[in-house]
């Protein structure tokens, strides 16, 4: 096996060799802030190119970062607020756009805060990160695969040597001794791991630094599909599939207690339904039992019971002497129509003058909570990241670094942390991999 050092001409004495496992968004932001600092790195990518799920994040468009500040940026945080405070502080919202700004690339901001590369090509984002990477001197090895990361234990110091001291040993921590992949394997003082989650597995995550982690003893939460559609039960909304829904509300209760409820857009699909309000809801509902659930749409939140009665009356008077099915056109969208009559067990055929005033109530009442029977997530080909991952109780919030092994550094997704949509993941991944190349010390 051949035995590669990194960037001969720098010496040890001036900076740390320095390997960075994944070439995603925390690696290449944690691979550029350590070359910036003077550490000569080597950053790892196990695929053919570098950023492979940026490119197809945001549909192709990447909206890489929210132009919030921190306090406002907290909120959005679904696990690890408090965990990720100082690295959103070293690296802020700001500073990505800044980053990227600096670095060539022209930068919009659309509705929702969301920041995204002008050209609205995610491979723009990826290219910058590379750019910048090349730049600060990063070495980039692709189509290579981190099999093992080696630790080493030094040389035990007897107090009884040291003045003053006693006969008790000191126990020394582990330290990072090399990385071994499936070519080579390389010695180095740092090892970063920015592998992702296993969410989206066709662009090369597959869970690897969990591995890493469990293997030198650190515990891994148990990891759950986050941002995804929701599977329900049975064939009723079959005849929705399609269907977008507009500046509405949906809730999620567990045992009666609310755990989600949001307002937004969302969609029908052919397993359930999803949309930016489903994909937040599932994030905050993942790790709870789905058989548990009972979630309710309000197809008019803007309207009380009272003043939606007082609207469906107007509308009864007005097509009084039609079916009921045409009576609702104007107030709910057509597809839509013949499920909620349905769920209200009144027929499409019936005349309106002949909806009794409890018929009308059970209208009412679906209308204002369209009953939703959840079967389950959508499985990690779907997700847009993965809920879970390394304990945050093993990583020094600080500096990324692993409480039980000297320079064994986590960032990114790989860390039980995650947020909502609209930028704010991929600014976990910057913040995360900038702090974990920033705090190495030289």
């Amino acid at each position: 096996m051949v035995r590669v050092k990194i960037n001969e001409k720098l010496t040890e004495k001036e900076m740390k060799k320095v390997c960075v496992i994944g070439g995603g968004a925390a690696g290449l932001m944690a691979a550029y802030a350590a070359a910036e600092k003077g550490h000569e790195v080597a950053l790892f990518e196990k695929n053919e190119k570098l950023g492979k799920k940026i490119y197809i994040t945001g549909k192709g468009r990447c909206n890489f970062t929210n132009d919030v500040s921190v306090e406002e940026f907290l909120p959005n945080i679904v696990r690890g607020e408090k965990f990720l405070r100082g690295a959103l502080y070293a690296f802020s919202p700001q500073n990505t756009i800044n980053f990227f700004e600096n670095n060539g690339l022209t930068v919009k901001i659309e509705r929702g805060n969301r920041a995204f590369p002008a050209s609205d090509h995610a491979s723009d984002v990826t290219k910058t990160l590379e750019k910048a990477c090349k730049k600060a001197g990063v070495k980039v090895f692709l189509n290579e695969k981190i099999e093992k990361i080696c630790t080493t234990m030094p040389n035990i110091i007897p107090m009884s040597d040291i003045e003053g001291g006693t006969s008790r040993d000191v126990i020394p921590m582990p330290r990072i001794a090399k990385i071994i992949s499936d070519k080579n394997e390389y010695f180095c003082d740092e090892v970063i791991v920015a592998t992702g989650g296993i969410s989206y597995p066709s662009t090369g995550s597959t869970g690897d630094g969990y591995e890493f982690a469990r293997v030198h003893g650190l515990k891994v939460t148990d990891l759950k599909c986050g941002l995804c559609g929701l599977n329900v039960k049975g064939n009723e909304l079959k005849s929705l599939q399609g269907l977008a829904l507009k500046n509405v509300s949906f809730t999620i209760k567990h045992k009666n207690k609310v755990v989600s409820d949001g307002f937004g857009e969302m969609l029908f699909t052919h397993f359930g339904v999803s949309g930016p309000i489903v994909l937040s809801a599932s994030s905050l509902i993942n790790r709870l039992p789905m058989e548990e659930l009972t979630a309710f749409i309000d197809l008019k939140p803007a309207l009380d019971m009272q003043t939606l009665d007082k609207r469906l009356l107007r509308d009864f008077d007005k097509y009084k002497n039609k079916q009921i099915s045409n009576a609702l056109i104007e107030l709910l969208p057509q597809k839509l129509i013949a499920v909620v009559l349905f769920k209200s067990g009144i027929l499409e055929t019936q005349t309106v003058h002949s909806i009794t005033k409890e018929e009308r109530g059970r209208l009412l009442s679906v209308l204002k909570a369209f009953p939703i029977k959840i079967a389950g997530l959508r499985g990690f080909e779907e997700a847009i990241i993965t809920s879970g991952g390394v304990a945050l109780s093993e990583i020094n919030p600080k500096t990324m670094e692993a409480k039980k092994i000297k320079g064994l550094r986590f960032c990114g997704e790989v860390l039980d942390v995650d947020a909502f949509t609209g930028g704010f993941n991929l600014q976990i991944a910057f913040a995360t991999g900038y702090l974990a190349g920033l705090s190495i010390e030289g």
